[in-house]
């Protein structure tokens, strides 16, 4: 990382040790071409945001709204993490991709019965100015080219003024606001008392997607196709390498920054008997044939949609008979998931269709010698131990979307078209686990679709993605 011998580091922000001269800041203003851009085209999804706006708009009349998209999150020392806005401002804005920065505010205005919408930003630091190569936060020396306000305007359809004036703006005047996310805006705000009926409100905005938000998570799932494709061709590599995890991880991750944004989530890429936990992401261990590998992992589009996969595969490219065994009965347990997806079912009821597959299946092995109608008593349960997890959540711009949704709306609800979640039964043996004969410790299987609620069931749309064991062998064998 470039830093220049006369700065001094000061966090977020970089100041000389001795001031520019007048000479010399007159110099750095001379000399530049005009780079206006031009042909500034709005996107699809402008349209869909004013919709989206009106809706909030009618929802809280009178009410002053403050959305901010969130500030940089500090990696070490004056490094950030990636930079990725705050879900509900790219929702209602259109910002996204290598277009969203830290800092922006999207404020609602009562206006007329309705809403203004004005969005404030950091704008392009123009040649006339001595930001352009002294800020190193928003200096476009630093770090890149940024709209100015009125090409921000032409791009998402709305007013757009400085950030630097939103602070005068918002004094003094009750606000809704999404807290926690801008210094400024929580320094500044005075609350108002919906403030959290707006924190659930944009939450549950997204459990109904429409056509423009399923298209894009039929791309999310495409690319991580793509991606796991990847991971395949990067198995004996994988096999190959010391902390071969990583190399998996690697290869998907190569995917879903050339085709996306990033990663959804980070990646668990679980081979062997790490798969037996399930938020393995230190993605540590050796590759080894013989054994399975459970790669979870989702390609999260410039949109911000992103996919949720699970596949397990048999890293020499052919399951073990205990292997297939076990993978068989999360299949059938899945295949009765996806079956209780239509609308009008409580949601869930998709986790207790699997669940209740899994179950006679561990009474079928001899491993549980109850009755199923015992074993499926809440208060019973146990077959958990083998099956921790839920087997569904809903799915859009957060791999787990919407979670500020009130219980009745989302897990104690019913499932209408247009809902967007995962059916990701798993079993897993722990490799110390002395009530499952040898064979079968430390084989960890989850296997993870991602479906739409459609008039009459639901659509996979990761259908096209191998998961019965004969298919996943003929795809493995076709890549390598």
């Amino acid at each position: 990382m470039e830093n220049s011998d006369k700065a001094l580091n000061t966090g977020a922000k970089r100041v000389y040790d001795v001031a520019p001269s007048e000479m010399f800041a007159e110099f750095m203003k001379s000399g530049w071409a005009p780079t206006p851009l031009t042909g500034i085209t709005q996107d699809e999804v402008v349209s869909h945001c004013v919709r989206r706006r009106a809706e909030l708009s009618a929802a809280f009349t009178g009410v002053r709204l403050v959305i901010p998209s969130g500030g940089p999150k500090q990696r070490s020392n004056d490094t950030d993490y990636l930079y990725r806005p705050h879900t509900a401002f790219a929702y209602y804005t259109g910002v996204q991709g290598v277009e969203a920065h830290p800092d922006s505010v999207l404020v609602m205005d009562p206006a007329d019965g309705g809403h203004t919408p004005i969005l404030f930003i950091n704008p392009r630091s123009t040649r006339d100015t001595s930001a352009f190569y002294t800020d190193a936060k928003n200096g476009e020396l630093w770090v890149g080219r940024r709209f100015t306000t009125d090409e921000a305007a032409q791009r998402y359809g709305i007013e757009v003024r400085e950030v630097a004036e939103l602070q005068k703006f918002l004094k003094n005047k009750k606000s809704a606001a999404l807290h926690g996310f801008d210094e400024l805006v929580d320094e500044t705000v005075k609350e108002h008392p919906r403030a959290a009926e707006l924190v659930e409100f944009v939450s549950v905005a997204r459990l109904i997607k429409d056509e423009y938000e399923v298209a894009e998570m039929q791309k999310a799932v495409d690319a991580t196709h793509r991606g796991f494709n990847d991971v395949i061709r990067a198995l004996p590599a994988a096999v190959a390498t010391p902390r071969g995890e990583r190399v998996v991880e690697a290869a998907f991750f190569g995917r879903a920054r050339i085709e996306g944004n990033d990663l959804g989530y980070n990646t668990i890429a679980a081979s062997g008997s790490h798969a037996c936990v399930l938020h393995w992401n230190r993605n540590d261990g050796d590759v080894r044939n013989g054994d399975l590998i459970l790669l979870d992992a989702g390609v999260e589009l410039d949109s911000y949609y992103t996919a949720d996969i699970t596949r397990t595969l048999p890293i020499s490219g052919k399951f073990t008979p205990a292997q297939r065994a076990l993978y068989m009965l999360v299949y059938e347990a899945q295949k009765a998931g996806i079956a209780a997806v239509k609308p009008g079912e409580k949601f869930l009821s998709i986790n207790r269709a699997s669940h209740t597959v899994l179950a006679q299946g561990l009474i079928d092995m001899g491993i549980l010698t109850m009755s199923l109608d015992e074993i499926m008593d809440p208060a019973v349960g146990l077959h958990k131990r083998w099956t921790l997890h839920g087997v569904s959540h809903m799915l859009g711009m957060d791999v787990h979307d919407c979670a500020h949704a009130r219980a009745e709306q989302y897990r104690d609800g019913i499932l209408e078209v247009g809902m967007c979640l995962t059916v990701e039964p798993g079993l897993y043996i722990q490799p110390d686990d002395e009530l499952f004969p040898a064979e079968y410790r430390g084989i960890g299987i989850r296997i993870e679709d991602d479906v739409v609620v459609t008039e009459d069931g639901c659509l996979n749309l990761s259908e096209h993605i191998p998961h019965h064991p004969d298919e996943i062998e003929a795809w493995m064998a076709s890549l390598r």
